[in-house]
């Protein structure tokens, strides 16, 4: 069962669309019923429109766009009640209608408008400042587009799915109890290292039992993946991945270069702290067991009850900000678009999922009372106020930011929120160890995001390669990045497997890199707010106001910062980061 403060899985949210503020339709019928059939007759007339003006070429586009936020946010609840209740079958059985039904059908009439589009004589009286990023998105999704490719996409998106599935239903017993892995996880935190080591061998073995099934999807995965790139005329999917996702402003030799400036700038601080940890526990040597309890000897920090809690708790936290925050999350609270507590059955992970027609988000969650849970929250919270703050961007593509945008608006918000987590704590000391546990983790995110994209590079530069190569690639990739300066010995097994966690990888591939982009672009707009808070959340604010109608420099430097992953810019930040820390003794 749901808590209180969560959608039913089964039942669509009663959303209040006038609290909203949603837009009325003035194109599609206002009760749309998502089939085939009644779309069918959408996109011929769109197809088959006289448009004699740059005005009605401006006023096709918004018809058009106005399509695309109803079918996207009829897909969004399709996958948001799917990953709320992964047992369910109806559930999936409805995602899967619209992956396999619906997009098919859509993709190559999408390319014909596109056509239409750039081919029209008034493309070119557009507005060039306000559709350059479009326009150029539009260009590529052109240039990549390939009939053949549109079963792939299909099963790829199915198969995809299957993740959520296979580590839905992991759960494990610790002490005469069923836990989802995330409750479990809370034991690692436990000050009596026999409980912590149990707890860890115990998750380990369960995610060893679904090991070989999760290869064997991947397998799958990752040819499907570069026959894709091979139909477009790739060499790899990772090349292919880059034109996709839009990376118009780096090249995978700078990821390479960034990886290395994060082993010689982040990695050295990160094996201090952990030689730090070794001694505060009094151990000879740290073992995967010892990387999350506290180095004070005390509890593991509870910084709210129950789902309910957090959420009330961060409504408070965002008020402290500034009310117009608070109130987004309210807004949300009020329509039920939170499902935060883990459970049997539920998806892994969290994200916030923006209803592109409703202007608001669903925030999705796995909480099991830690800190790591409030930290997901006022990042999922970042996002959240991201949707709100474009909803009403004139084009739908306007709000489909890049992620290195995106994840700038979480990260942010993670760091932006530290000073107003006393509503959370009601002691200084924790607040205290709160901060610190925070900041370590901002550094540790760097090697890490390093690990799954370099991790990523070679699957696809490799795409020949079988289960027993990946594992050995990864354990090389994770070992040069400090494999979470633990001593692995006698897991080498698990040691290997720990790539398995990452939804991203199966779900999302190519998505990572951009955390650690994001997390620089965060820690600068930390320090700007430490240094004028009112101009420092503002200049933020502005930047995730624009949506994507910039290019992401320009973005970033609305919001007072640099797009850079320069070693120096690395080092001067990764300082920040360690003065803040030692400021809180």
């Amino acid at each position: 069962m749901t808590n209180s403060s969560s959608i039913s899985p089964l039942e669509p949210a009663p959303i209040n669309r006038r609290e909203l503020g949603v837009k009325q339709r003035t194109y599609i019928p206002q009760n749309l019923e998502i089939k085939w059939e009644n779309l069918s007759p959408i996109f011929e007339e769109l197809q088959h429109r006289n448009i004699n003006s740059a005005a009605e070429l401006e006023q096709w586009l918004k018809d058009k766009s106005e399509l695309e936020a109803a079918l996207e946010e009829d897909f969004a609840w399709r996958y948001i009640k799917m990953s709320c209740d992964t047992a369910n079958e109806q559930l999936v059985t409805d995602f899967q209608y619209f992956a396999t039904e619906i997009e098919p059908k859509i993709a190559p009439l999408a390319n014909e408008l596109n056509k239409k589009l750039v081919e029209s004589p008034y493309v070119d009286e557009l507005d060039e400042q306000k559709y350059f990023v479009y326009l150029r998105g539009v260009r590529k999704a052109l240039e990549l587009f390939r009939e053949e490719n549109i079963p792939l996409f299909t099963e790829l998106q199915v198969k995809q799915q299957k993740y959520q599935g296979i580590t839905g239903a992991m759960s494990v017993t610790i002490n005469d109890q069923e836990y989802t892995l995330e409750q479990a996880s809370n034991f690692l935190k436990d000050t009596d290292r026999s409980v912590r080591q149990q707890a860890w061998e115990t998750i380990q073995q369960r995610r060893l039992v679904d090991k070989d099934q999760l290869n064997i999807l991947f397998d799958e995965l990752v040819k499907l993946r570069h026959q894709v790139a091979l139909n477009a005329g790739f060499e790899n999917y990772r090349d292919y991945m880059f034109q996709a996702l839009g990376r118009f402003d780096y090249t995978p030799r700078d990821c390479y270069k960034f990886a290395e400036a994060i082993e010689q700038e982040i990695v050295p601080i990160l094996k201090e702290q952990a030689d730090k940890r070794q001694e505060a526990l009094g151990l000879a040597e740290l073992k995967p067991w010892d990387l999350e309890v506290s180095t004070t000897g005390k509890p593991a920090l509870k910084p709210f009850q129950n789902g309910a809690d957090l959420i009330d708790k961060s409504i408070a936290c965002f008020n402290q900000i500034d009310p117009s925050l608070g109130e987004k999350l309210a807004i949300m609270k009020a329509n039920n678009l939170f499902d935060v507590e883990s459970r049997m059955g539920k998806a892994p992970g969290g994200y916030n999922y923006p209803l592109a027609e409703t202007g608001a988000p669903f925030i999705f969650m796995n909480s099991a009372n830690s800190l790591r849970d409030l930290t997901t929250m006022v990042h999922e919270g970042g996002h959240a106020i991201h949707t709100f703050l474009t909803a009403n961007l004139e084009l739908n593509d306007f709000k489909h930011c890049p992620s290195e945008v995106a994840e700038l608006a979480s990260m942010s918000m993670e760091l932006i929120s530290m000073d107003q987590w006393s509503v959370y704590f009601d002691k200084e000391e924790d607040l205290i160890r709160a901060k610190k546990e925070q900041l370590v983790d901002v550094l540790k995110t760097l090697p890490w995001v390093a690990v799954i994209d370099q991790f990523q590079h070679w699957i696809y530069t490799n795409p020949e390669h079988n289960a027993a190569d990946r594992e050995e690639a990864f354990k090389q990739i994770y070992t040069r990045f400090g494999a979470g300066f633990a001593d692995w010995t006698e897991f080498e097994q698990q040691f290997g497997n720990v790539w398995q966690k990452q939804l991203h990888l199966f779900e999302v591939p190519f998505y990572y890199i951009e955390y650690a982009i994001a997390q620089l672009g965060a820690i600068a707009v930390w320090k700007n707010y430490k240094e004028n808070p009112e101009r420092g959340l503002q200049q933020y604010l502005d930047a995730l106001a624009l949506g994507y109608t910039k290019p992401m420099n320009e973005i970033y430097e609305t919001a007072g910062i640099k797009f850079d992953f320069s070693a120096d810019y690395i080092k001067e930040l990764a300082g920040f980061v360690k003065e803040e820390l030692e400021k809180l003794g």
